[in-house]
């Protein structure tokens, strides 16, 4: 599971989620990038579960880049727990993507073969994509 070695901070606020993302929104590293269209908290689970996804529907060729990092922590208090008493510890981490950022790139690969691996990813993921391309960025 992807999580930060070590924080600044052991809690953070929820903060806002809106607007686009202003960087990370352009295929940088591979071919073909999987964009996220809606704004949402990405958990550490979803993104193994798509990296997972996408490996193995490329049979493990090409290369995959992960383009988020869940550095944010999301705390909870445990269950039939009453108010008050502080804030709950941190429950799980997750990565705050915002419209317009490109989640994952692959590289090496067919485009069919790389846009059915990010169908597949897609359905791991609580956001809306697009897969783009390369080209589109310069157009």
């Amino acid at each position: 599971m992807l999580m930060p070695k070590r924080t600044k901070f052991r809690k953070q606020f929820r903060g806002k989620r809106r607007g686009m993302a202003n960087s990370g929104n352009f295929v940088a590293f591979g071919e073909f990038g999987l964009q996220a269209q809606t704004t949402a908290w990405v958990d550490s689970r979803q993104i193994e579960a798509a990296r997972r996804a996408i490996t193995g529907s490329l049979k493990r060729g090409g290369k995959v880049w992960i383009r988020i990092f869940p550095d944010k922590p999301v705390t909870k208090k445990p269950v039939e727990v009453r108010m008050g008493k502080g804030k709950g510890a941190t429950d799980r981490w997750v990565a705050v993507v915002k419209r317009g950022r490109v989640m994952f790139e692959v590289a090496g690969v067919p485009e069919a073969a790389a846009r059915e691996a990010f169908r597949k990813a897609h359905h791991k993921l609580p956001v809306d994509t697009k897969v783009l391309m390369r080209e589109e960025v310069y157009s």
